[in-house]
């Protein structure tokens, strides 16, 4: 990846999450990143490619931490407490500001358009991440116990940046243990 693009992401990434995608105009993106605007369309043709590639480097930053979970590949209960672990840590930062997923889907609600596509792309591979690992604890299908887990994770990043943090976390971690309890207990015969 060239400076340039780095800087354009880095830029747009910082500013995106921190005050949304349609309040942030281009002049903007290239002004903070120092890069002229023809720089910016030889990589970006237009401000939702941008808007997408921010999104996939949140991807990528995501997959990251939970693929650093399980590449020592823990029992799958223990990995699953680890990934609500993460979550509500990120939900107690800082600059914390709610899910960079939900607030895009929020502003490009046409399930159509290549925003909206890349945060059902990466919602698609969280499940999947999820389930995967709810399949290999209990007897009873695991995709409610999935879609539970998500659920659970949309209202606390929702939450997190509305009400107390520690608590919203909290809650979120004991409603996990909650699934975890149920699946766990659907093994005993």
């Amino acid at each position: 990846m060239s400076e340039a693009r780095s800087r354009l992401l880095a830029t747009a990434t910082r500013i995106f999450y921190a005050e949304g995608l349609h309040s942030v105009g281009i002049d903007r993106i290239v002004a903070e990143a120092k890069v002229t605007r023809a720089t910016l369309y030889r990589h970006f043709p237009g401000k939702e490619d941008l808007v997408v590639a921010y999104l996939q480097g949140v991807s990528e930053m995501e997959r990251d931490g939970i693929g650093k979970i399980l590449s020592g590949n823990p029992p799958a209960a223990d990995a699953l407490r680890a990934i609500a672990g993460f979550i509500a840590e990120g939900i107690q930062s800082a600059h914390f500001r709610g899910c960079a997923f939900l607030n895009a889907a929020a502003e490009y609600p046409d399930p159509e358009h290549p925003v909206h596509q890349a945060v059902l792309a990466h919602r698609d591979w969280f499940l999947r991440t999820i389930t995967d690992l709810l399949a290999q604890i209990g007897d009873t299908p695991p995709e409610p116990a999935g879609r539970h887990f998500v659920l659970l994770r949309d209202g606390a990043m929702a939450s997190g940046c509305l009400t107390d943090a520690a608590a919203v976390g909290e809650t979120f971690l004991q409603g996990v243990d909650g699934i975890l309890r149920f699946r766990l207990g659907s093994a005993v015969t």
